[in-house]
């Protein structure tokens, strides 16, 4: 079972992994040993909230499919079980990421004695500037 909030849990029969062998260069056991996991988890037909499905869903993110599956591959590791701890981290934060609701930005504009202390300020500096030109006029 994966936990991803204190309500939000994952049963294990929805996450499928596989032990795949990893890419790149290698040593003696790049050849014989499948250490990378390949994770694959249906958001469509998982137990998460209606809501969050539909943000996952709509989401831009690489890794879900337009079939509305999250696939990682977690190869960073020597060992399968390490990689694989690691593909269900990052199964778990990106999950998280779409469980909080952003913020709505209201757009809002100064106050109107802002905006006047603001040029009077501007004039000020203004004043004191042009002052130090005339006296290099000389």
């Amino acid at each position: 079972m994966l936990t991803i909030t204190q309500n939000i849990i994952i049963p294990d029969h929805e996450i499928n992994l596989t032990a795949i062998r990893a890419q790149g260069a290698g040593g003696q056991n790049v050849n014989k040993v499948s250490s990378a996991i390949h994770l694959r988890f249906d958001i469509k037909n998982a137990s998460l909230p209606e809501h969050i499905k539909q943000r996952l869903l709509a989401s831009s993110d690489t890794r879900i499919t337009k079939q509305g599956c999250i696939v990682i591959k977690a190869q960073q590791w020597r060992t399968q079980e390490k990689n694989r701890q690691d593909a269900l981290n990052r199964l778990q934060q990106l999950i998280l990421t779409h469980t909080k609701v952003k913020k709505i930005r209201r757009i809002t504009k100064p106050k109107k004695s802002a905006i006047k202390k603001r040029l009077e300020n501007k004039n000020h500096r203004s004043k004191t500037k042009s002052l130090r030109n005339k006296m290099f006029d000389n």
